[in-house]
């Protein structure tokens, strides 16, 4: 499990979705959390920055876990997720204090992700808001972003939730190179009555 955990961080990294000591992940094995520390480098992760702590209550291990860990808690017991990736990818962010929902217009974004909705909290880190918001929202979403914050995504490994957070960076940083560009753009899709629901 470490090397999972150590080789999703350094990707993250590698890929400018976070700073040197940003983000977390997580891990749901049975009613125990696999979670980053607090303060860790995802990027430079060893065994001792994965902590092992309750799922449904606090123990001896929880002060050393991410800050975000109330969050994680409240996703594993709304959601059927079984692995979580939080980022600070920073087109996602930019793209966050324009929209209220990201709606992505290439096509594999589009076919992975539909939308994906953006929150505005008072309070956007490791509170109980913040938990409640995210966790509602990931029933219905893989991936939901904190406005000013980031994302937050679900899988059933690691792989698959940093999938999520890496396809809405890309998603993001095109909609902003198109708003850079000052010319329309020629639609590629057709938008039928399916597409609408979305």
């Amino acid at each position: 499990m470490y090397e999972q955990f150590r080789d999703i961080g350094r990707d993250i990294y590698l890929a400018g979705l976070i700073s040197s000591h940003g983000g977390n992940m997580s891990v749901r094995v049975g009613d125990r959390i696999l979670i980053t520390r607090r303060g860790s480098m995802l990027g430079r992760l060893t065994e001792n920055d994965i902590i092992e702590t309750a799922l449904e209550h606090d123990d001896s291990e929880v002060a050393l876990a991410s800050t975000e860990i109330v969050v994680h808690r409240a996703i594993y017991a709304k959601t059927n997720g079984l692995a979580i990736v939080h980022t600070h990818s920073p087109n996602t962010i930019l793209r966050s204090m324009i929209e209220d929902e990201i709606v992505p217009i290439e096509s594999e974004a589009s076919y992975l992700l539909h939308k994906v909705p953006v929150h505005s909290l008072k309070l956007t880190a490791g509170s109980s808001e913040v938990a409640e918001t995210v966790s509602d929202a990931l029933r219905d979403y893989k991936v939901v972003c904190l406005r000013g914050h980031g994302p937050f995504a679900i899988g059933t490994v690691l792989e698959e939730a940093f999938q999520w957070v890496s396809t809405l960076e890309m998603a993001c940083k095109i909609l902003n190179l198109r708003d850079s560009v000052g010319q329309p753009l020629k639609e590629f899709r057709e938008h039928g009555e399916e597409y609408r629901k979305w």
